[in-house]
């Protein structure tokens, strides 16, 4: 297998899992390293390198979703809450979540035996960073917005097909904004910070969530050829 093959090989097996139990296939230490490669090498514009990312363990999982569904249990209406909370409470039972905010590590141990406790990976963009790279290349000064969104995306999709390299089945997740302020304050986080993004992973219990999905034709509708 080329080099290229082994990589496309783990671009199309990534797919959205739902059904999660909290185990995992790897050490802590290897989801860790896993993070901070991609922030490390994940491309940016500029290289602005405006992600950054939370790496949620332990019980510190368990309680981040308990947070959010507080604070959905108060935004929405009885009805409502009672529909969205039992998908929350799936999301909860993961191994972990991240998402863009810092290289920060929140309780993390190297125990790959453990069979009780969660990651969560939380993805947040540096809004002061944003308007530095703003205010240095002021030509570009309505593009760095769209820029800062690539780069987010970039490092999201990095680490999903990563973790789902390791055996681990993944889905990402958009509580925010809402949940935004309690967050920052749970974890004192800079203002500035602008969560994009929650990732939930764990073992798979079943298959993907879309067993058969369907692609649009690539010739003639989503790839034009010039030149051939």
């Amino acid at each position: 297998m080329s080099s290229s093959d082994s990589f496309m090989a783990a671009v199309a097996n990534r797919r959205t899992y739902y059904a999660l139990s909290p185990t995992s296939p790897i050490p802590d230490s290897k989801i860790e390293q896993i993070v901070t490669d991609t922030i490390k090498h994940t491309p940016s514009a500029f290289n602005s390198q405006t992600t950054r990312i939370v790496l949620v363990v332990k019980e510190e999982h368990k309680k981040l979703w308990d947070m959010i569904m507080s604070v959905y249990e108060e935004m929405l209406p009885k009805e409502k809450y009672e529909h969205a909370k039992g998908r929350m409470e799936g999301f909860r039972k993961g191994y972990g979540t991240h998402g863009p905010v810092t290289e920060t590590l929140v309780n993390s141990t190297d125990d790959s035996s453990r069979v009780d406790i969660v990651l969560q990976v939380l993805f947040y963009e540096d809004l002061a960073k944003v308007a530095e790279f703003v205010g240095k290349f002021p030509n570009y000064a309505d593009k760095f917005g769209q820029w800062s969104e690539q780069t987010n995306g970039m490092h999201q999709y990095i680490i999903w097909t990563a973790l789902e390299a390791e055996g681990f089945g993944v889905n990402l997740q958009h509580y925010n904004p809402p949940i935004n302020p309690k967050l920052t304050s749970e974890y004192k986080l800079p203002g500035t910070w602008d969560l994009k993004a929650q990732m939930v992973f764990g073992k798979p219990e079943s298959g993907p969530a879309n067993p058969n999905k369907e692609f649009l034709p690539i010739e003639g509708e989503r790839l034009k050829i010039v030149g051939a």
